[in-house]
């Protein structure tokens, strides 16, 4: 036994010193590791390995985004630093550092799923609010083409320096150095944000054209919450749904102390996936599960929906 298990080790050893001499270069080294990441985020998330999405990662190199190593790499106990300055480490479903107030890259396969809830197409028009250095933006750009445009939104200046660099070769992209929570926003049929807040601003809601749709994370004040997925129906009653439970750093202009204070109540004390619509209005009937400022959802779902034809 003892000598069938030597026997294995060096089995495995050769056919692992096989697939190294595959990779004449580095570079041929970090494309296989990239191509796996695709393939796994994309698994993680519920889409097809070649899908277009999944193309999207393989093709966007994360180490351009996440500025140069040592890459600290988020535990639930904290940070690590990666042993090397190797970025086959960044390619893994892990949140990475940006070095900038605590911010990060985030976790590839919940965006994954995000975008692939929202069903960006070829020449459409996206708002992405909390664009960071451009990593998900340019995912986001490659996926409606050059016939599309993606407005993208940042407040914090030295992000928006590495994002200016990072989304220069994307002729579909325009980046705002600003609040993406301010008016006015361009008509879009997709509104992506990364920051957490405490509402559907009615800015974001206003900029969606029919059949457009809203993905937020809404969170309490601990940045706690669940991502709400709001799409456009005739009138002022919107499909509404959460999508999972996720925790951001907060959107500045965003947040409203009363709110927070209602939130960590209802995803403390209420079903969260049982919301199925949005209400535009100040008068919350019997089956809202929150209410804010000029808005409640609702656990009914809208009478009557229309979508955009697509």
């Amino acid at each position: 036994m003892h000598l069938h298990l030597q026997s294995g080790r060096a089995s495995s050893l050769r056919r692992w010193e096989m697939r190294k001499t595959h990779w004449r270069t580095d570079e041929e080294r970090i494309e296989a590791h990239r191509a796996f990441f695709a393939r796994f985020v994309a698994a993680r998330a519920g889409v097809a390995a070649d899908s277009e999405l999944a193309e999207a990662f393989r093709t966007t190199p994360r180490e351009r985004f996440v500025g140069g190593p040592p890459w600290r790499i988020l535990t639930r106990h904290g940070f690590v630093e990666a042993p090397r300055d190797d970025p086959a480490f960044l390619y893994q479903d892990v949140v990475v550092s940006l070095d900038a107030d605590g911010l990060n890259n985030g976790e590839p396969s919940l965006h994954a799923m995000c975008i692939s809830t929202l069903r960006p197409m070829k020449g459409d028009r996206i708002v992405h609010v909390g664009a960071g250095t451009g990593y998900y933006t340019t995912i986001l750009a490659k996926l409606v083409g050059e016939r599309g445009g993606v407005d993208a939104y940042e407040i914090e200046p030295g992000l928006v320096r590495r994002a200016q660099e990072n989304l220069a070769g994307l002729p579909q992209v325009t980046l705002h150095a600003r609040s993406g929570a301010e008016g006015p926003l361009p008509e879009c049929d997709v509104l992506y944000v990364n920051a957490g807040a405490t509402a559907p601003l009615a800015v974001w809601l206003d900029a969606l054209k029919p059949g457009g749709r809203l993905l937020f994370p809404l969170t309490a004040d601990d940045g706690g919450g669940a991502m709400l997925l709001i799409a456009r129906t005739d009138g002022e009653v919107w499909e509404a749904r959460f999508l999972f439970q996720a925790q951001f750093v907060g959107c500045a202009g965003a947040r409203d102390d009363t709110e927070e204070w209602r939130l960590a109540e209802a995803f403390r004390h209420r079903g969260w996936n049982k919301v199925r619509s949005l209400h535009r209005d100040d008068t919350p009937g019997a089956s809202c599960w929150v209410a804010g400022h000029g808005w409640w959802l609702s656990t009914e779902a809208p009478t009557v929906t229309q979508h955009r034809d697509r």
